[in-house]
């Protein structure tokens, strides 16, 4: 697909997905969100693509909800329109959610601010990065509103809830060392570059693994969060079922015996 507000880069299995809506910062429009959630989409479709590396091409990973755009789709008051409101709105939820259901793990590299809707969408990406400059705040309490995109859900199971009402409930901002400290992201870097070299080399750590078994441990790490340890286990031991006739498994044990590199092809 063609996106205005996206560029898309596929190399050695990993996808660099990148938020370019650099005129406002990234802030997150109707039609943005859209194409985030469609762009996406198409690279879970993608055999080829192993890994997602998030990142910025504006200066500022995300300053939050475009609020001119979204508050011109109106409540007019009358009861019809304020209840089609969320369902008018679902490109800006599932913008977020795309990233926690998405079947590859995403890396999101983090720098400037990230704001809002920007905390939102890398909470439900499964490892976070920043570099020494980036910020990062839940502002929606300073504008009147309710973090609604997720983040109040999944933020809780990453950093707490002492740290998660802290951000919430003061909606001010707060440094890399301070979210880091909170483990909201895994690593700090000094800068853009050094990021992305962090950032790729992660994803190249994982894009070397069996892609059908990378893709079942996120099914089970986040079905897990939801239900007891034995349920857990249970959902583990099902998909374990169906990997041990994979290709990649068979190929895990000749490269062990012949004291090799395995070369998996996600089969």
């Amino acid at each position: 697909m063609e996106y205005q507000f996206i560029r898309l880069e596929i190399e050695n299995n990993i996808a660099t997905l990148a938020l370019d809506r650099t005129e406002s910062l990234n802030a997150l429009s109707l039609a943005f969100t859209a194409e985030i959630t469609e762009s996406v989409r198409e690279l879970n479709a993608m055999d080829e693509v192993r890994v997602i590396i998030l990142k910025s091409n504006a200066r500022a990973f995300c300053v939050g909800l475009d609020l001119k755009d979204i508050s011109s789709m109106g409540l007019d008051g009358k009861a019809k329109t304020n209840l089609d409101f969320p369902a008018n709105l679902h490109y800006l939820f599932d913008s977020a959610n795309v990233f926690e259901q998405c079947p590859k793990p995403v890396i999101a590299a983090v720098h400037g601010m990230c704001i809002g809707g920007g905390l939102d969408i890398i909470s439900a990406c499964d490892i976070r990065l920043c570099t020494e400059d980036a910020t990062f705040s839940l502002r929606e309490a300073a504008l009147g509103l309710v973090a609604d995109m997720g983040v109040l859900q999944r933020l809780p199971l990453i950093i707490g809830q002492g740290f998660t009402r802290e951000m919430a409930y003061t909606a001010k901002l707060f440094s890399a060392r301070e979210v880091e400290r909170m483990g909201l992201v895994n690593a700090v870097y000094a800068d853009e570059e050094a990021l992305m070299e962090g950032a790729k080399k992660l994803a190249v750590q994982i894009a070397e693994n069996a892609p059908l078994a990378v893709r079942s441990t996120k099914e089970v790490l986040n079905y897990s969060r939801y239900v007891n340890v034995q349920e857990g286990m249970s959902m583990a031991k099902h998909k374990n079922m169906v990997l041990f006739t994979s290709e990649d498994m068979m190929e895990a044990v000749t490269a062990f015996m012949e004291k090799r590199k395995p070369d998996f092809k996600g089969r």
